[in-house]
């Protein structure tokens, strides 16, 4: 007679930890894009609440118990019943070394103070609003399109997403396709949103970097669009720390205000959106 054996099932990760500024969350689910990059889903405390853009601290303990904590922006809207998150993988960061094995049913923590400055609250009103990302940087974007004022505030809504590779740019391309289709803002988007991909390492329909494409004019070539003009569009950055100082440049020069939850103005930047490590 045969015997059929089978592999004993995964124990899931749980956290034993005491009392602090986070909630402990479980995981619902994950989904691996390449081997740098994930997204995952986690369950939402009923009393959490944050503006879409805002970032949160996410993590696991230590060996030692201690809780190892990084920022990382809310990729979901505020009205989801449930928390996104997009991240990188650096395998010998202490962190993400981690946090890119969790699987549906583990456990992490969850801090319960969201903060940020990628916020409709920090800008002015205006006509179009441009999202430069690069990256992960495009996950507070992923809450911000689909957050109906978003289009209650802007007539054009501009996400721009640069990667190294093509199959670095999937996320954003199913997270727009699906918020075009989605029964609460799905007819706003597909009348305002544009997004606008580049590469600059593949061969792809457009190569290179943003914000060579924005000095040079390209990218409103690309998009038919006026350059910058802080008199009407407005501006918010996330994505690698030469993005972010490249870009916020640009907007100085060309007479941008950099704007806050307390000053809101023209453009606004984003330093920690997610971890790095």
């Amino acid at each position: 007679m045969n015997v059929m054996t089978t592999e004993p099932a995964r124990e899931k990760n749980k956290i034993s930890a005491k009392p602090g500024p986070y909630t402990i969350e479980t995981v619902l689910s994950v989904k691996h894009y390449t081997d740098r990059l994930f997204h995952f889903r986690i369950t939402r405390p009923a009393a959490f609440r944050f503006r879409s853009g805002e970032f949160i601290m996410i993590g696991l303990p230590k060996e030692d118990g201690k809780p190892l904590l990084r920022a990382y922006s809310v990729a979901s809207p505020f009205w989801d019943e449930a928390l996104d998150f997009y991240s990188i993988k650096v395998p010998d960061g202490p962190l993400t070394s981690r946090l890119q094995h969790i699987q549906e049913g583990d456990e992490i923590l969850l801090g319960k103070k969201p903060v940020g400055t990628l916020v409709l609250d920090a800008l002015k009103p205006g006509k179009r609003l441009y999202m430069v990302s690069t990256g992960t940087g495009i996950a507070p974007f992923a809450s911000l399109i689909r957050d109906p004022e978003t289009y209650e505030k802007f007539d054009e809504v501009i996400l721009t997403h640069t990667c190294r590779e093509l199959a670095e740019l999937k996320y954003g391309e199913e997270l727009v396709a699906a918020t075009k289709e989605d029964e609460l803002i799905g007819e706003m988007a597909r009348e305002k949103l544009v997004h606008f991909t580049s590469v600059t390492r593949d061969d792809g329909p457009v190569k290179g970097r943003v914000t060579d494409m924005i000095n040079s004019g390209e990218l409103f070539d690309h998009l038919g669009v006026p350059a910058f003009d802080p008199a009407v569009d407005r501006v918010m950055i996330c994505g690698s720390e030469g993005l972010l100082k490249d870009t916020r440049q640009i907007c100085l020069d060309r007479g941008f205000v950099e704007g806050s939850n307390a000053a809101p103005a023209d453009f606004v930047v984003e330093k920690a959106f997610v971890a790095t490590d």
